[in-house]
């Protein structure tokens, strides 16, 4: 198993909020979680600005 650079995991979390990532990719991210720090800090503040994205109320249109 290759490790993966901070770079291509953070394209991985970033699609894992769009898709299913397989059985490798998940494998290779937590081994990359295990020991980088920050990958993991970025990983939650893009989830959380997922979750609050979502919670945000649909805009209104503005009738003329």
């Amino acid at each position: 198993m290759k490790l993966l650079s901070c770079r291509e995991t953070t394209r991985l979390v970033s699609q894992g909020l769009d898709r299913e990532l397989d059985r490798g990719e998940r494998v290779a991210l937590r081994v990359h979680f295990l020991y980088c720090l920050g990958c993991r800090r970025a990983s939650r503040q893009m989830a959380f600005l997922r979750r609050a994205v979502r919670m945000l109320p649909e805009p209104r249109e503005e009738s003329s």
